[in-house]
């Protein structure tokens, strides 16, 4: 008797201690503006959205010119440096001429302005990797916003959860009052010699499980709220969620489609990358081809820093043709081929996958709206069981297994009946997902 008390009062200090934390009501409203707003994980995919479109923009290179501009000074008395820069400079003289003076010439000065040009005109194989690096940028564009779908449903199979995990408590409390009033009734009987003492530890014992069980059905409120939290990208201490409206206890039938959409983003994305791998592949056969890329570079030339005393220009086009580079274009291009194939078969794979965990989503619907029916029909037998079985041992009529029984009995029903609620209502949330 004595464990029992202090188990008891073990117990609720625990408990009081769980529950002396602030609750915070969250709205179903609020759900998905807050996650678009703070949740890490989508920031990451938009951030790789954003890395794909720099790489894009990056291959603009292709069409528009490249200039630089640099400042060189030197001092020489090299004879071909010496001369050259004086014939940049435009201050040759006679004099410069003596053979004393070229053979062994005084330091010589240059600053010298180099503002350089040079304009892609026909490169066939960066086109294709120009297109296959739009393809990718669209590819993450819709990896990012799968992404967010995806996270949407999680958020709200957590806020599920935490309904379900309220419902638990609700449920274990009502148990736990129930114990309580056994154990009081029985106490009674006990103290007045109509009861064994096996009758009272009997229902003691009870008592202990249902407040052991209500103890990790708390615990589960602080998990699914911590994890709500971590969705929102909110921090919670010494608080915890509470939603805002009880789970839903009525079925809403809804038809899916049969097939996996095509318009889905993901299906879209996997689609693209092998686009992309398709233009690579072009790429590495584009590589053998000429390059033709004009170029034009004009200099000032003084004997004094950032003077501009002289300047000259030269501008012309190159052809380029690599005939044979060891092999190594054909490698990349035997690469690029299988890395094609093997996008293809993955998309393949991809969407068999899909379009198999869709059959599996529809038949779980169907599953579990038969298993809401069933669960409700135990639910309602176990409390009618429960109701006779009380009154006829609080007659006198029932063994206390019996009615530890029922009373057991009647409870993990109603827990089975609101998981399954919570499974019908969150396959119904995957298959909206996997139809988007």
């Amino acid at each position: 008797m004595k464990k029992w008390i202090g188990a008891m009062v073990l117990y609720w200090m625990v408990s009081h201690q769980i529950w002396a934390q602030d609750t915070i009501t969250v709205y179903k409203s609020d759900l998905i503006p807050k996650l678009m707003d703070r949740n890490k994980t989508l920031k990451i995919a938009n951030q790789e959205a954003e890395m794909a479109r720099s790489d894009y923009n990056q291959s603009k290179a292709l069409y528009l010119p490249s200039i630089t501009v640099s400042h060189t000074a030197i001092f020489t008395n090299n004879p071909l440096m010496a001369f050259g820069s004086k014939l940049n400079q435009q201050k040759l003289t006679e004099e410069d001429f003596d053979p004393a003076l070229l053979n062994d010439p005084d330091q010589v000065e240059n600053y010298a302005t180099d503002i350089m040009v040079q304009q892609p005109l026909l490169n066939l194989d960066g086109i294709q990797m120009r297109k296959a690096a739009k393809v990718q940028s669209e590819a993450m564009a819709l990896k990012a916003d799968r992404t967010r779908e995806y996270l949407e449903f999680e958020v709200l199979n957590a806020y599920m959860q935490l309904q379900l995990a309220y419902e638990a408590v609700k449920v274990l409390k009502k148990a736990k009052s129930t114990a309580l009033s056994g154990v009081k009734f029985v106490q009674d009987y006990y103290d007045q010699g109509l009861l064994k003492k096996t009758d009272l530890l009997s229902v003691q014992v009870r008592s202990g499980e249902v407040e052991n069980r209500l103890s990790y059905a708390i615990s589960s409120v602080k998990n699914s709220s911590d994890y709500l939290a971590m969705l929102l990208g909110e921090n919670l201490t010494e608080s915890v969620y509470i939603p805002e409206d009880r789970l839903i206890d009525s079925m809403n039938v809804q038809v899916f489609e049969g097939a996996v959409p095509a318009r889905r983003k993901d299906i879209m994305a996997k689609e693209m990358a092998v686009d992309a791998y398709g233009s690579m592949l072009n790429a590495s056969r584009f590589k053998m081809l000429p390059r033709i890329n004009a170029f034009g570079n004009y200099q000032l030339f003084d004997d004094v820093l950032f003077g501009f005393n002289a300047s000259g220009y030269t501008v012309g086009v190159s052809l380029s043709w690599a005939l044979f580079d060891g092999n190594k274009s054909a490698g990349q291009q035997q690469k690029a081929r299988a890395a094609y194939e093997k996008a293809q078969v993955e998309n393949s794979q991809y969407k068999e996958k899909e379009q198999l965990e869709l059959n599996k989503a529809g038949r779980r619907l169907s599953d579990a709206g038969r298993k809401v029916e069933l669960a409700l029909i135990s639910l309602n037998q176990s409390a009618e069981n429960y109701r006779i079985t009380s009154d006829r041992f609080r007659e006198g009529l029932e063994k206390t297994t019996d009615y530890l029984q029922s009373e057991t009995t009647v409870f993990q029903k109603e827990l089975e009946y609101k998981q399954a609620i919570f499974e019908y209502n969150l396959t119904i949330e995957y298959l909206k997902f996997l139809t988007k």
